[in-house]
């Protein structure tokens, strides 16, 4: 069953990480942080639940400094709020 779930997960967070491809640039769309945050969230629940060399071979990795040191702007906020929603849900989808 969780593979399946995976399977049907693993376009979403592709498609999340495409539109947020230009964050640096984009910091008043908190929209697309939150979207950044949740998309990584996602990743890091599947990490966490043995996916990882598939994400690996799919070329999905959290990248770490897009949000060191902008934790505390809105942005940084909104990226946070969507990793710990993109983690929670996905780890509840997936167990």
């Amino acid at each position: 069953m969780s593979e399946d779930i995976f399977q049907r997960l693993l376009p979403l967070v592709r498609e999340l990480h495409a539109e947020t491809a230009t964050l640096a640039a984009q910091e008043s769309e908190l929209q697309l942080w939150y979207n950044r945050g949740y998309a990584d969230g996602m990743i890091e629940a599947m990490r966490s639940l043995g996916f990882s060399q598939r994400l690996d071979a799919a070329g999905l990795a959290v990248d770490g400094s897009l949000i060191s040191g902008q934790e505390f702007l809105p942005w940084g906020k909104a990226y946070l709020h969507g990793f710990e929603m993109g983690e929670r849900e996905t780890a509840e989808a997936l167990t």
